[in-house]
């Protein structure tokens, strides 16, 4: 219990390290060469294969620069959940610690280590993100298949055109 708790902490710590060395500037960038688009109706296959190997994939939490819906010039880095891939590129939907919006554009995943404050988040299952795997800084952690093939079956639900692979 003990050990938990150090862990957590040390854990906590790095986050707040990374945090701070990351300038306001940060949040905003000009989109020269979109590192992250919307997704169009497409054949997105679906999976879940996560394998923490320093590699983005299906069925990880990961952090990535995410462009704001009304505005893709400006954006914010957050942790997202990768749910498949896409001619070469990693299909994502945003996570959030706030629960605004409709509740049919978001879907409660609870707890994770993606948030070194433990508060619980939703998936942002609106909108899907294709990125370029080489824009992804991190990897979070390994999303439970039961939570996973919950935001899948949501975001299937608003998405005819996700096929699981």
């Amino acid at each position: 219990m003990r050990f938990q708790q150090v862990l957590r902490g040390v854990a906590s710590l790095a986050h707040k390290a990374a945090d701070a060395r990351r300038s306001s500037t940060t949040a905003t960038r000009s989109i020269d060469a979109p590192a992250a688009t919307t997704a169009k109706p497409g054949k997105l296959q679906i999976s879940y294969e996560p394998a923490l190997d320093g590699d983005a994939d299906p069925g990880e939490v990961v952090w990535a620069w995410i462009p704001y819906e009304d505005d893709p010039s400006q954006g914010k880095d957050r942790p997202c959940l990768v749910i498949g891939r896409l001619d070469g590129r990693l299909a994502v939907v945003a996570l959030t610690t706030k629960a605004t919006g409709p509740d049919r554009d978001r879907v409660s995943v609870g707890i994770g280590l993606w948030d070194h404050e433990r508060r619980p988040s939703f998936a942002k299952i609106d909108r899907i993100i294709l990125l370029q795997p080489n824009t992804v800084r991190r990897e979070g952690a390994v999303f439970a298949k039961d939570r996973f093939d919950s935001v899948v079956a949501a975001t299937a639900a608003r998405r005819p055109d996700l096929q699981r692979a």
